[in-house]
């Protein structure tokens, strides 16, 4: 397979983008809860193929720190504070990005038509390309978050859900992780009830 003409997302070009999951902020958010439990399951999935974890925190003086559990996602995870909405605007983070050799980004986060909507923008409109998570996604009112998503989609984001990212990244049965990520992760999430925001469910 042609990597640079694959649609596929691939754990060796991957990122996992946390955006701003901080404590006073995920209380008021529909779908938070959802939202962050997504995150902290592809974050372990990351963990597990070495895929790079970054998070981004918004005014945490006014926001507070990103949620606890966040933080435990990974040796490798990163923490940006940011005061632009779009994480690309922080001159770090950009920086970071360009060194890092990673030129796919999953994105996870809050708001998802603020914060999260302008990053993915800024990434799509830079030549990043940008799988938005639409379980992992979350606003105040979940019709803002469903413009959301769909401004991302136009400007270029593909729209997935958690399990098609892992099971991406996977590529196979074969892969030597399979049986371990497929029994901690794979098989319980199958077993829950899901919903997606901006899809009509």
């Amino acid at each position: 397979m042609d990597d640079e003409k694959s649609q596929h997302l691939m754990a060796r070009r991957s990122l996992l983008l946390l955006i701003d999951f901080q404590a006073r902020l995920m209380p008021v958010l529909s779908g938070g809860t959802e939202a962050i439990n997504s995150a902290i399951w592809l974050g372990g999935i990351a963990q597990a193929l070495e895929i790079p974890v970054w998070l981004t925190e918004h005014c945490p003086d006014k926001l507070g720190a990103s949620a606890p559990m966040t933080h435990l996602l990974s040796e490798r995870t990163r923490c940006f504070t940011k005061r632009s909405f779009s994480a690309l605007d922080a001159q770090d983070f950009r920086k970071a990005l360009e060194q890092s050799g990673c030129d796919q980004l999953v994105v996870c986060g809050a708001e998802a038509h603020v914060c999260v909507m302008q990053t993915v923008l800024s990434l799509c409109g830079a030549g990043y390309r940008v799988a938005l998570v639409v379980d992992g996604v979350a606003s105040r009112r979940p019709r803002e978050a469903a413009l959301g998503v769909a401004r991302c989609e136009a400007a270029g984001a593909s729209i997935v859900s958690a399990e098609m990212v892992a099971y991406e990244w996977l590529g196979c049965a074969d892969h030597v992780l399979f049986g371990d990520i497929h029994r901690r992760y794979l098989k319980p999430r199958a077993a829950e009830h899901l919903t997606f925001p901006g899809l009509g469910e």
